[in-house]
C-alpha cells in the first residue's frame, strides 16, 4: 500500500502557558495571556534556535535533538512571561532576590531560566529514568529473564508518567492548564480541516492532534524500551549512565517518529499514533470560549489563516461568514 500524505499540513504548533497559549510559525512565536483584568495580552518576538542556519537541521534524526532542546527553552521563556502578569506585585525584594541579581549580574530571569530547567531535567531524569531502573533492578532479584525486565522497566516507566499526570491534574491551576492546551490543539485542527478560524468553529474541532508533545513523550518512552531492550552492560552504573547518555539518540528518533506522525495518514502511522492520542485524552481538557478567544489571539499574530484556507483548500474567506459566526 502506498503512503498517503497530509495535503493540509500548516506546520504551526504551540503550547499552553499560564492563562494563555503560546503559537510558533517557523521562527516566529506568539504569547497570548488573558490577564487578571480579562483583557488578552499578546507578545511577539522572533526565536531562531541554537542550531539555526546549521546543516544540522536538515539531518535526520539530528534534528530533533536540537528542536527538543528548543521547545524546552522557548516553552520555558513563555510560561515566565505568562507567569509575570500573576506575580504579586507592590511586594519589596528579598535578601534572595537582591543575592540572585548579584550572581546573575543583573540578568536574573535568564539565570532563573537556566536554573530551572536544570532542576526540571534532573527531577525528570531521576523519576522517568533512574526511578524505573531501580524498581525494575529490584523485581531483577525474582526474575531471571533479562529481556522480561527491559520490558518491565519500559512498562514501570510509562506507568509512573501516567501517574504523575493524573496526580497533577488534580491541582487547579494544572487543570487550566490542560484546558488551554485543549484550546491549542482545536485552534491547530480547525484551520487543518478547512475552517475558518472562527470561537464556534473551534470549539467544534477535536482537541487532539498527532504532533503533541504528550504524544511525543510517549514515543520516546516506547523507543527507550526498544532501545534499553538490545544495548545491556553488566555494571550498574553504565546502566544509568547509559540511560541518561542515550536520551538525544532517543529524542532525535522520537521527532522522526512524530513529524511522520503530522504528515502522513498511512495506517501504520495511525496505529503508532494512538497511543498518543489516547494519552492527550489526559494531557488536555475541553477549554472555555473564553480561553478558544485566547488561542485564536495568539494563532492570528503569527499566522494567516485567511491565506492558508485560500492556498490549502482553494475558498476566500467572505468577512459577513464572520460576523455571522459571532452572532
Amino acid at each position: 500500500m502506498r503512503k498517503r500524505k497530509i495535503r493540509h499540513y500548516s506546520g504551526i504548533g504551540g503550547q499552553a502557558v499560564l492563562e494563555g497559549v503560546m503559537m510558533r510559525n517557523k521562527d516566529m512565536y506568539a504569547v497570548a495571556v488573558r490577564k487578571p483584568d480579562g483583557d488578552i495580552a499578546v507578545e511577539i518576538d522572533e526565536y531562531h534556535g541554537i542550531a539555526y542556519g546549521s546543516k544540522l537541521l536538515n539531518i535526520p534524526f539530528v534534528r530533533g535533538i536540537f528542536v527538543f532542546i528548543d521547545s524546552l527553552v522557548l516553552g520555558l521563556k513563555s510560561l515566565n512571561y505568562s507567569s509575570s502578569f500573576y506575580e504579586e506585585s507592590g511586594e519589596k525584594p528579598t535578601k534572595l532576590d537582591e543575592e540572585l541579581e548579584t550572581v546573575s549580574n543583573g540578568h536574573e530571569d535568564t539565570f532563573l531560566m537556566v536554573l530551572t530547567m536544570a532542576i526540571s531535567f534532573l527531577f525528570a531524569i531521576g523519576l522517568f529514568m533512574v526511578l524505573p531502573y531501580a524498581l525494575s533492578e529490584v523485581l531483577a532479584r525474582y526474575i531471571r529473564n533479562a529481556s522480561l525486565i527491559s520490558i518491565i522497566e519500559g512498562v514501570l516507566r510509562i506507568a509512573i508518567f501516567i501517574i504523575y499526570i493524573l496526580l497533577i491534574s488534580c491541582m487547579k491551576d494544572i487543570r487550566r492548564l490542560f484546558m488551554y492546551h485543549g484550546a491549542e490543539h482545536k485552534c491547530i485542527n480547525c484551520i487543518e480541516k478547512g475552517r475558518p478560524l472562527t470561537v464556534k468553529n473551534v470549539m467544534r474541532s477535536s482537541r487532539l492532534h498527532k504532533r503533541c508533545g504528550s504524544s511525543f513523550i510517549l514515543f520516546v518512552m516506547l523507543v527507550s524500551i526498544i532501545l534499553f531492550f538490545f544495548i545491556r552492560v553488566d555494571s550498574y552504573v553504565l546502566r544509568i549512565l547509559l540511560r541518561i547518555l542515550l536520551i538525544p539518540v532517543i529524542s532525535g528518533i522520537s521527532y522522526e517518529l512524530i513529524r511522520l506522525a503530522g504528515r502522513s495518514n498511512f495506517f501504520l502511522i495511525k496505529i503508532i499514533s494512538a497511543p498518543g492520542l489516547w494519552l492527550q485524552r489526559l494531557t488536555t481538557k475541553e477549554p472555555d470560549e473564553s480561553m478558544v478567544e485566547v488561542a485564536i489571539k495568539s494563532v492570528e499574530a503569527v499566522f494567516d489563516w485567511k491565506e492558508y484556507l485560500k492556498d490549502s483548500f482553494g475558498y476566500e474567506i467572505d468577512e459577513s461568514w464572520l460576523h455571522d459566526d459571532e452572532n
